[in-house]
């Protein structure tokens, strides 16, 4: 199963390369290859232009959504619920990353709730920490709620 199976998102914004672990329910290890041929970069150019902090919390983001589909609540076109970032508390940037690091996201399930799963976790590029996440919450909303006027897609 690829990432893509596992998230809605699509080039240019599925930030997860590849899963390395998935324990159903419990964590997650997933890998994001930062290149300079990402769009971010067409105009900036790559010299010493470090990775954008908030694509680092989305990649991580990602990571913990495809662990969101795993916790018995759903999070999957499958079930007909969305997975939803609630909030980020605790989020600590360590070093920046650049074009050419291979950053490794590890998300922990902490709680699950009815329509809710508190997660935590750590990012690390080239053996360094480089994003420590205390707390993301994750809620699972139906997608027709979502939808413009409460309509179902």
């Amino acid at each position: 199963m690829t990432t893509a199976d596992l998230l809605p998102h699509r080039y240019p914004m599925l930030l997860v390369d590849r899963v390395l672990d998935l324990v159903d329910g419990q964590e997650v290890t997933a890998v994001k290859a930062v290149s300079v041929n990402e769009p971010w970069y067409a105009r900036a150019g790559s010299d010493g232009f470090a990775y954008p902090q908030l694509l680092l919390v989305e990649s991580f983001a990602q990571t913990a959504g495809i662990l969101g589909t795993t916790v018995g609540l759903g999070g999957t076109s499958e079930t007909g619920l969305v997975t939803l970032i609630g909030s980020v508390s605790g989020a600590r940037f360590h070093r920046d990353v650049f074009p050419g690091d291979v950053v490794t996201h590890r998300v922990r399930v902490e709680k699950v709730l009815a329509d809710a799963a508190v997660v935590s976790g750590e990012s690390e590029a080239n053996g360094a920490p480089v994003l420590t996440v205390a707390q993301m919450v994750l809620a699972f909303r139906p997608e027709s709620e979502l939808a413009p006027g409460g309509e179902s897609p």
